[in-house]
């Protein structure tokens, strides 16, 4: 179905655009270690090449510098950076490429249980999904980062009430992990009495 179908196609896409941000981030470290002459012919590619890929670059120097690391390896940071979102959003599309698939096999079936069970086991999906981008944004980005505001307003009305029953473990909060946890269930509890 429309999985099999667009799925292959959205993987493709982001496993080239993934490796071309590993390839621009690997030239761009080569240049930031081999400091080139600003005037000759590699120079001017390698300012270019900095100048095009800063606003990618810079949330990692930014982190790297608060660190005081030095920010010549933040284009490995941005590596990684690329390859978590590229698997979060190949993720996301599965789920929602997987729910479609679903509601739709429920439409053609005419089975209002099938169609209510593909929607909650999608959307449950797509929340412990934002829940762990939360997680692993709130790492790297500031709060005052649009994505990251976004992700804490949809995920905190949740996430809120288990932080206050739930006592952190020193420095960790572990209330996220038992969100996630109980939503894992809810998807099998739904797949098992919904879907079966």
């Amino acid at each position: 179905m429309l999985l099999d179908l667009l799925y292959p196609v959205i993987q493709g896409f982001i496993a080239f655009v993934v490796m071309v941000v590993i390839v621009l981030m690997v030239v761009r470290m080569i240049f930031n270690y081999t400091d080139p002459n600003p005037f000759g012919t590699i120079g001017r590619i390698s300012y270019r090449l900095k100048k095009s890929t800063d606003r990618i670059v810079y949330p990692a120097a930014a982190l790297l510098a608060r660190m005081r690391i030095d920010t010549r390896v933040a284009p490995l940071l941005t590596i990684l950076a690329a390859c978590v979102v590229g698997y979060f959003t190949l993720q996301l599309f599965a789920n929602v490429l997987l729910t479609i698939d679903g509601v739709t096999r429920g439409i053609v079936e005419r089975s209002i249980t099938h169609i209510v069970g593909w929607l909650l086991f999608g959307f449950l999906g797509i929340y412990s999904l934002l829940i762990i981008i939360r997680i692993v944004f709130s790492w790297v980005m500031d709060y005052s980062n649009r994505i990251l505001r976004f992700l804490v307003k949809v995920t905190d009305p949740i996430l809120e009430p288990f932080r206050r029953m739930i006592p952190t473990l020193g420095v960790f909060d572990i209330s996220p992990i038992i969100v996630l946890l109980l939503l894992g269930f809810l998807q099998t509890a739904v797949r098992a009495v919904l879907l079966s």
